[in-house]
């Protein structure tokens, strides 16, 4: 692949992965509630949803869902539900009983972690017809495609990684400055609002 255009994709890359999204928030939030670690599995958990687009794109089926709309409209309407169901999980949690310094945060397992995340990647299909808009923009016809694909998805996954890992790190690193203020139930619900706002867009996506 050529160089130049691997540089620009990684440019482009990087400013999709730094723009908020629902896996920004889910980043975030996993790692204010549970820890760095946990949010480590949910971003892992995002990355195996690369791995579906990819493969999507690949196959063109990402070209199919594009033209079918009941599908669409399915997927779109799934991936919605679910982020209202994670935005209103969050925010009933921050009205309950806080546990106390002593006392630890019980974090859902590594595997249920790292569902959360792929679920949270694959029903947004708007994720989806983006990556199949963007991805052929890179393609060079005279050369394999699956070797592009490849180079590509490593590029994809290791800015996704970079980026959202600090995305959680600083939420994180506020989060226990701010621990003993009581400013970090209001950062969980803004978390959860902002995943509740992020479902409700859903709904009213529309193909472009």
């Amino acid at each position: 692949m050529n160089r130049h255009v691997l540089l620009l994709y990684l440019a482009t890359w990087a400013l999709v992965a730094i723009s908020p999204g629902p896996a920004v928030m889910c980043a975030m939030t996993l790692a204010t509630r549970y820890g760095f670690r946990q949010a480590l599995m949910g971003i892992a958990g995002i990355q195996l949803g690369h791995f579906v687009f990819f493969g999507c794109v690949a196959s063109g089926l990402a070209a199919l869902l594009a033209t079918a709309s009941m599908a669409f409209l399915v997927i779109r309407i799934i991936g919605a539900l679910y982020l209202l169901y994670l935005g209103i999980r969050i925010l009933a949690a921050t009205v309950r009983p806080r546990p106390n310094a002593t006392t630890a945060v019980l974090a859902p397992g590594g595997r249920s972690l790292l569902l959360q995340g792929l679920a949270i990647q694959v029903t947004n299909p708007k994720a989806l017809l983006f990556m199949s808009a963007l991805l052929p923009q890179f393609i060079q016809p005279d050369h394999a495609l699956l070797p592009q694909l490849v180079v590509l998805l490593v590029v994809t996954i290791a800015v996704d990684v970079l980026v959202l890992s600090s995305y959680a790190y600083f939420a994180l690193r506020g989060a226990q400055s701010l621990r003993d203020s009581g400013v970090t139930v209001w950062l969980e619900r803004a978390f959860g609002a902002a995943l509740i706002a992020f479902g409700l867009k859903l709904f009213s996506a529309t193909r472009q």
